[in-house]
């Protein structure tokens, strides 16, 4: 059985920590959607917590036509095979130039929560 995470109290707490404006608006706009809770969750914590992937490792953990989340930036470290879709909450300059060779998508975190409010066919990286 899943945990529930963080109850509303402690994200509004942790959210007033937060000074990155875009960020807190990402997270604004996930907490108004059930199926970004777990992206919630992560993002109102340290940073710590936070990811950064290298194309090749992406590469490893998707297969062609996956959406997937990166909680943190994405590095240009290898290679994509295959084309997909990645939101992130940056990415590289030379990420977004090996995205564009593959037709591969780089999305912000908070754009596909605009496009995706109910979190479908997503997949977490960590």
């Amino acid at each position: 059985m899943k945990s529930k995470g963080k109850s509303n109290t402690k994200l509004k707490k942790q959210l007033k920590r937060k000074t990155n404006s875009t960020l807190v608006e990402t997270i604004n706009n996930a907490r108004e959607h059930k199926g970004w809770k777990e992206v919630v969750d992560i993002l109102t914590g340290p940073t710590r917590k936070y990811s950064v992937m290298n194309l090749f490792d992406i590469d490893k953990k998707t297969t062609a036509g996956d959406t997937v989340i990166v909680l943190g930036k994405v590095l240009s470290k290898g290679e994509l095979t295959k084309k997909v879709r990645i939101c992130a909450l940056s990415f590289s300059e030379k990420t977004t130039e090996k995205l564009k060779k593959t037709k591969s998508e780089g999305v912000t975190i908070l754009q596909e929560i605009k496009i995706n409010s109910k979190a479908e066919g997503i997949k977490i990286l960590r």
